[in-house]
């Protein structure tokens, strides 16, 4: 039986899908994003259905206990400039499906991608997986329609699995959320609802790198499909300059040459995870300071970080065609960046070893910036994340990947972050904080293998550095 890997290469190779070109994809996505059965609007929370402020509590729930809730937390840790701090969070406990349906066309396989709306979208449709569904959703606790192709994830003798990997969701934002991340494969005839296209993986590299195309949950399970086994090249053997090369990638995937080994980066990781405290406890949402609710929001006094706020959505090709909701609303745009560098010939990656909040296990590694910028324009300079300048004055010679995209947008309301690949300097040491460690691209794919160790600002940023260098 052919490698997984080598199915996935051809098809990350083939840019030209069966059914339907890339252009016309983004023509179709475009009168999606104009239909006017989509309408989402901020409301009070007194037009919120279903949903209601406890009165013991504070907390905002939905009556049926089901779905999700907002909730306070008290952190304490030894990590960072700030030991403690109060704040609201998503608490989400059930374990959500990312899934790709995959089959193969004349040899290529091809991904089933949903031109999907969900409310927090800047654009209303991108590009989501096949299923992308919480088990309250998939269960229909909303008591609306069956998720589509639901039935090839959760019954594998319809399906072969490719990937199928727990992996952490925002944990600034969520408290200690995990969604399955899936690729099956069938053979059988699968019919093509409304919305639906199967596409090559090159057709998808070759969306990420426009602005709000693919969507975070896509980009999630992108991360996780390994385009080379362990020692070789992944894009050793594509012609130069092809867009489907996972070229940033590629020049340097080879398990050799890593400025550390594999067991040093886990002994570094664990070592940190030893030094680093995370107290993490669960609060009234009335009793987190420094923050406070109106009839419209629940804010930040001094306006920095997120807001919550509830919705009013229209969709009339969703499983449930009306609802409302809370989402999480940013006070300004961020930036998620690596910085990357060739030491001693091999391509590394910067990686951040991060804690948040939410996290299941202390720390989770973070691309090299992660932060919101609007929160820092006061900040003093030694106050700055590291290495925030590198990204944010990189001049554009050395900008090997940027586009804006969009955080969840399901529970995030109109985030985007932009998202870059920067070339360091020839001058730029390859001594760094300790903090931080260089890892190859043959590391990071590695280490996505195992549950929680990239968070996922960093898998959406891997997703899209399997694209082609500039040189």
């Amino acid at each position: 039986m052919q490698a997984k890997e080598d199915v996935f290469l051809r098809s990350a190779r083939t840019e030209t899908g069966r059914f339907i070109g890339t252009e016309d994809l983004l023509k179709e996505l475009a009168v999606r994003q104009a239909d006017p059965r989509y309408k989402v609007e901020a409301v009070s929370w007194d037009r919120l259905e279903g949903w209601k402020f406890d009165q013991a509590t504070g907390n905002l729930v939905h009556g049926s206990g089901r779905f999700f809730s907002i909730e306070g937390i008290r952190v304490s840790t030894n990590f960072g400039a700030v030991p403690c701090w109060t704040q609201p969070i998503i608490v989400q406990s059930e374990i959500g499906i990312l899934g790709f349906l995959a089959k193969r066309f004349e040899g290529v396989l091809h991904l089933l991608v949903q031109a999907k709306m969900e409310p927090g979208n800047l654009n209303m449709v991108q590009l989501s997986p096949t299923v992308q569904a919480t088990r309250s959703n998939y269960t229909q606790a909303h008591r609306g329609l069956k998720t589509k192709y639901l039935e090839y994830f959760l019954d594998h003798s319809r399906a072969r699995v490719l990937v199928d990997q727990l992996q952490s969701e925002q944990g600034a934002r969520f408290l200690r959320k995990r969604n399955r991340n899936m690729v099956v494969e069938t053979s059988e005839e699968v019919p093509v609802h409304e919305g639906f296209h199967w596409v090559t993986l090159g057709q998808i590299h070759a969306l990420i790198r426009q602005d709000n195309v693919v969507n975070m949950d896509a980009r999630s399970v992108l991360s996780t499909i390994p385009l080379a086994g362990p020692g070789q090249q992944a894009g050793g053997a594509v012609e130069a300059g092809s867009r489907a090369s996972p070229a940033v990638l590629g020049k340097g995937v080879a398990a050799g040459g890593a400025l550390r080994t594999h067991d040093e980066i886990i002994s570094w990781f664990t070592e940190l995870k030893t030094r680093y405290e995370l107290e993490v406890e669960r609060i009234p949402l009335k009793d987190v300071g420094d923050w406070a609710r109106d009839d419209r929001r629940i804010f930040r006094k001094d306006g920095k970080y997120f807001s919550v706020i509830g919705v009013s959505v229209e969709a009339g090709d969703r499983e449930v065609p009306r609802w409302t909701q809370p989402m999480v609303q940013p006070q300004h745009e961020g930036v998620i960046g690596f910085l990357t560098k060739r030491i001693d010939g091999t391509r590394h990656f910067l990686v951040h070893a991060k804690l948040e909040p939410g996290n299941l296990d202390v720390l989770e590694l973070a691309p090299t910036v992660q932060c919101i910028t609007g929160s820092y324009k006061a900040a003093k300079p030694e106050d700055l994340p590291a290495f925030l300048h590198d990204i944010l004055d990189a001049p554009p010679d050395r900008v090997r990947y940027a586009a804006f995209q969009s955080e969840e947008g399901g529970r995030f309301y109109r985030e985007q972050n932009r998202n870059m690949v920067v070339e360091a300097g020839e001058d730029f040491p390859a001594a760094v904080p300790p903090d931080f460690a260089w890892m190859t691209p043959a590391q990071m794919n590695e280490f996505i293998k195992y549950n929680n160790y990239f968070n996922v600002e960093a898998r959406s940023l891997i997703a899209a550095v399997g694209l082609p260098e500039e040189e």
